[in-house]
């Protein structure tokens, strides 16, 4: 019996230490069960095992002494900060100690013992699991926001060089003449009259700038056609679309908020007694009140994207910036921090034009597929995996600056669009399918349900399951839930595909006037009435997974405590961990504190406690540890 538990003994280890991932387990990784020694040593002062561990910092010693053996000591460099190594090897000796003293009783009762551990672990396993996470039911996820798709309002100092900073592409703008004390008004939200008779301005009275140039503007109306005129002394009209070389303005300005308005042509736009726009203002004009002069209003400068950024620096620095940002945002660091804080998936939101680089169409710049594929490589070292997500679709899928929106509108529904974000699925899915550190695959994130009909999307969504199953069978295909209040259910009930198939839904308590007035305990009751009956819902449908994509720690409450948001972390975790997939935390990095993952861990604010496969070894420990305490129980 001794000699075949001291073969047991070389072949669990052997076995643990190759899943650890070691290049040779036979004389490495065999002690890195060491942060749980003291754990089972409480239970398992059996046949002599003694462990001895003594943990300074990053690094570990752990001395094992037992005849099966022989004595060895070791310091391994896996458990130095910063190195990865893959915990699955922990849980097989863990479960072989607590089977080892099995084996050393009545060899009748071996069986039994084992027959009961095994249920165990499937019990303690959980009901639902994802393929392709190494021993983690679930993906536990972070978001890498801000990084391959720029959002401002993350880091919005990379936005503060931006000569005209206010003058962004997609900023809103009326014009008054203060002569005639009216605005320029595009009759219908566009069409062939243009006048300056307006008291009050509304949406006919208002235009999103597309920016060409620091001080070159064009102007779209309502319903997206642009202003033109065809000459010295034309009268306007907005019904070009796209604008014309004729539809560009030099917008010169004041410190007042006044402007003058100047045609490739040299000559400005006046506010004609008739109450007519034309572009026959004879000479140069002063600021004083005159027909060319016009009050400026901003009424809305709220996209801060990768349009913004390039179109407002130009090609030259913007690139600069962006490979500045991109080589330092996210780095092999960070994977290393997520993986000590349990995290097992990354959220990687990318932009349409990463399939044209390294020289994608004006204005993007290239350089995003380049720190896609170290991102997956640092992953892969960390056993994290990677879920590629298509944030930013051409056209722009909900005209928000994460979506690379020029000026707020929704064009992606256009047929060229959808067949170009196609094109890109592809690209993604032949790149990285069989990439060992590929998870899944989301084919679009946020599509607007006022903008993005439902039957559209649902055959866009059919059409890219396939394409990414050409590619691979095992890669989960992730399909996001509409914003605006859309019934998650819709797309359970849209047959989009039967195979690795998921939902992604978007919980935040905020963002809409129904958060607004709640109180701490008023949003934790929520979550747990309104999300929870939800997912319950979800879960028992009998359709896709579901993935709480994107959630943030933070809330409308004002003055909210440590412990508040404390309280708030532990009751979103409690109920999304509820969600068959998982969920991503939204972002990694960011300038306000509470959605900053790091942050939250770092100060406390957020509280992960034990991932998943922690929860599995310790409910096998416990329950194992129960079974030999009762048995030594009725022998003694």
């Amino acid at each position: 019996m001794s000699r075949l538990i001291g073969s047991l003994d070389y072949l669990f280890i052997y076995f643990a230490a190759t899943t650890t991932g070691f290049p040779n387990p036979t004389s490495t990784g065999l002690v890195a069960f060491s942060s749980i020694g003291l754990f089972v040593q409480s239970f398992l002062q059996i046949n002599n095992w003694v462990f001895q561990s003594d943990l300074t910092g990053t690094e570990a010693s752990t001395k094992i002494l037992h005849g099966g053996f022989g004595g060895f000591e070791y310091k391994p460099s896996c458990l130095d900060s910063g190195s990865p190594f893959v915990a699955d090897g922990l849980y097989i000796l863990a479960f072989w100690m607590l089977l080892r003293p099995a084996f050393l009783m009545e060899l009748v009762l071996t069986k039994w013992v084992c027959a009961f551990l095994l249920c165990c672990w499937l019990f303690v396993s959980g009901v639902y699991s994802v393929e392709g996470l190494r021993g983690d039911s679930k993906v536990r996820g972070v978001n890498l926001g801000g990084w391959l798709v720029v959002e401002g309002w993350i880091k919005p100092s990379l936005f503060d060089d931006i000569p005209n900073e206010d003058m962004l592409d997609g900023t809103q703008v009326q014009l008054k003449s203060v002569t005639l004390e009216k605005y320029v008004s595009a009759e219908n939200g566009g069409g062939m009259n243009v006048s300056v008779d307006r008291d009050i301005a509304s949406s006919w009275e208002t235009f999103k700038l597309w920016r060409v140039s620091e001080s070159e503007f064009q102007f779209r109306t309502l319903q997206g056609q642009f202003l033109t005129c065809d000459g010295e002394g034309c009268f306007f009209s907005a019904t070009a679309e796209p604008p014309p070389t004729l539809g560009t303005f030099y917008i010169e300005r004041n410190n007042n908020g006044r402007v003058h308005i100047r045609t490739i042509n040299g000559t400005y736009l006046q506010a004609t007694l008739q109450t007519q726009l034309t572009a026959d203002y004879p000479g140069k004009p002063g600021w004083e009140d005159n027909a060319a002069t016009f009050e400026i209003t901003i009424v809305a400068n709220t996209l801060h994207g990768d349009y913004q950024l390039t179109n407002g620096y130009g090609y030259s620095k913007a690139k600069d910036i962006l490979k500045r940002h991109r080589n330092s945002f996210i780095t092999v660091g960070d994977f290393s921090f997520l993986y000590r804080h349990g995290i097992n998936t990354v959220r990687i939101p990318v932009g349409w034009w990463i399939a044209y680089d390294p020289d994608p169409p004006a204005p993007f710049i290239g350089g995003t597929l380049e720190a896609l594929d170290n991102a997956f490589s640092w992953a892969q070292a960390y056993n994290i995996k990677c879920i590629i997500d298509l944030h930013a679709a051409p056209g722009s899928q909900n005209g928000m600056e994460h979506s690379a929106s020029r000026d707020g509108s929704t064009d992606w529904p256009n047929p060229d669009y959808i067949s170009q974000t196609l094109h890109v699925i592809d690209f993604l899915a032949s790149r990285y399918a069989r990439h060992p550190a590929l998870l899944g695959i989301e084919l679009l994130n946020e599509p607007s349900a006022a903008g993005v009909p439902l039957d559209t999307l649902v055959s866009y969504y059919k059409q890219g399951y396939q394409i990414v199953r050409k590619y691979s069978s095992a890669a989960y295909v992730i399909v996001c839930q509409r914003i605006g209040n859309a019934d998650p259910l819709e797309l359970y009930q849209a047959n989009i595909g039967s195979h690795h198939l998921v939902v992604d839904l978007h919980y935040y308590n905020l963002f809409d006037n129904f958060f607004v007035n709640m109180s701490a305990v008023d949003n934790m009751q929520f979550i747990y009435k309104s999300r929870e009956a939800q997912l319950q819902a979800l879960n028992s449908a009998n359709g896709p997974l579901v993935l709480i994509g994107e959630w943030v720690n933070e809330w409308n409450v004002t003055n909210g405590s440590q412990t508040d948001y404390q309280d708030f972390g532990r009751v979103q975790l409690e109920v999304y961990n509820l969600a068959s997939f998982g969920w991503a935390y939204w972002t990694l990095k960011n300038d306000r504190p509470h959605w900053d993952f790091e942050w939250n861990i770092k100060n406390n604010y957020l509280q992960l406690g034990n991932s998943p496969k922690n929860w599995n070894v310790n409910g096998l420990v416990l329950l194992g540890s129960a079974y030999v305490s009762f048995y030594l129980h009725n022998i003694l």
